[in-house]
């Protein structure tokens, strides 16, 4: 016997699907009714790949050896056989293999790789490839129904369902640009790379992380959106590599209390602290104190907002900067610089180092590296950094640009730093 409470919301489930609602199951998919996903995921799996990487590394004792891993990928261009995966799961391997639903096994290269949004796009050469269309990850709303593909645990095309628990998440993981997508679709290791869909069958993110104490899924998962994916592929097939944005300034968070402090009227944003010489930001007109509300058509409420939003951009892109001086609204239009240029994230260079940020030093050119912030409880805190340290040799050798570094520690696991703080020099080991 159906009770009222029962029979109310099988009306109200009735009328969301009849309406055409987002968050409600489809009428149809695939011509059939929407009593099964499986039409669904039969024209999206195929799509889907298993990925396994072989890495070569060095034991104690020198001697060379094999390391595998394992994740899932997503065919996007049939035509030129290309994948999205995680940089996580394909950045470091000297090997990829790829497999497909219908049992080839096929060599893969990586066309590019960004640490930062943890997004590869691999290559592979066959034909009758089946691609997945992408989605605008834009349109996805909290309750959207989902479903995830991939391989947890090597168990191969696995398809899991849930809904969009929450957009906009940030502050996952350190030294990411981060805007994820988080769903209670299970996602287990072995995901990562792998597919999450829209009930259209449209890619809306690439799986990448999840939260978990134990290692296994307790319904807490995040995708890199495509919005984000798309233009990290785009930036690697247009210039072979990722020319990510700069602003060029120093930042802070200011909350509510610190701006009742100040006697500024606002509720958050982003307190310019430096402005660094020749930056998008000081040929804006920029200055220390300025208060930054807005960039283009998104609210800016703290720091980590702000880099997000820029390092999502590319260099050359213009932007709109609404901010405040002096208690009053301005605006500016900036045409943004590229980060390898002007600032370095210690997470690119060197797992010690990771947690800092680097610029060319503000005497001179040929001065050295400074260290523009060091996060708290950071690698790079630990070995003891701080911000306004000026490097000036590693390993003995001069350095003199940002470019400098980065070459030094690709190389060598141990790094020797020559520190100017204040008026003292210090060495510190990195491991």
């Amino acid at each position: 016997m159906i009770t009222k409470t029962r029979l109310f919301w099988t009306t109200v489930l009735l009328a969301l699907v009849s309406s055409g609602a987002q968050a409600a199951l489809p009428t149809s998919v695939g011509g059939q009714a929407v009593t099964s996903l499986a039409p669904l995921v039969e024209a999206a799996t195929p799509a889907v790949v298993n990925i396994r990487v072989t890495q070569v590394r060095r034991n104690p004792f020198g001697r060379p050896g094999e390391v595998g891993g394992a994740g899932s990928g997503v065919i996007v261009d049939a035509e030129n056989g290309y994948i999205l995966t995680n940089h996580h799961v394909v950045g470091e391997a000297d090997e990829i293999q790829v497999s497909l639903i219908d049992g080839r096994t096929l060599d893969a290269e990586i066309v590019g790789s960004d640490a930062g949004t943890d997004i590869a796009l691999i290559k592979v050469e066959a034909d009758d490839l089946t691609e997945m269309p992408i989605g605008d990850s834009e349109d996805v709303r909290v309750g959207d129904f989902v479903i995830a593909i991939g391989n947890p645990y090597g168990l191969t095309h696995t398809v899991t369902s849930g809904i969009v628990s929450a957009i906009g998440r940030t502050n996952i993981s350190r030294d990411g640009f981060e805007d994820f997508i988080q769903t209670d679709a299970s996602i287990n290791p072995g995901n990562s790379g792998g597919a999450l869909v829209n009930m259209s069958g449209e890619l809306i993110g690439i799986n990448s992380m999840i939260f978990s104490r134990s290692g296994g899924n307790v319904g807490i998962g995040f995708a890199v959106p495509t919005e984000i994916a798309s233009s990290i592929m785009g930036q690697i097939l247009d210039f072979g590599e990722i020319r990510r944005g700069l602003l060029g300034v120093n930042i802070q968070s200011i909350d509510r209390e610190a701006a009742e402090t100040l006697d500024i009227d606002v509720e958050g944003g982003a307190l310019i602290t430096r402005v660094f010489p020749e930056s998008a930001a000081e040929k804006a007109g920029l200055e220390v104190g300025d208060i930054i509300v807005g960039v283009n058509d998104k609210k800016v409420t703290g720091a980590a907002e702000l880099r997000n939003t820029i390092g999502l951009l590319r260099s050359g892109d213009k932007v709109d900067i609404r901010y405040l001086r002096d208690n009053k609204s301005r605006s500016a239009s900036a045409e943004l610089g590229r980060a390898e240029d002007q600032l370095l994230s210690g997470a690119d260079i060197h797992p010690g180092l990771a947690g800092a940020s680097f610029a060319p030093a503000s005497t001179s050119s040929d001065s050295g590296v400074e260290v523009t912030n060091v996060e708290e409880g950071s690698p790079a805190a630990q070995r003891g950094l701080r911000s306004g340290d000026v490097i000036t040799a590693v390993n003995r050798v001069l350095v003199r640009n940002l470019r400098d570094l980065a070459a030094i520690a690709e190389n060598n696991r141990i790094l020797f730093l020559l520190v100017q703080r204040g008026d003292r020099s210090l060495m510190l080991q990195i491991r």
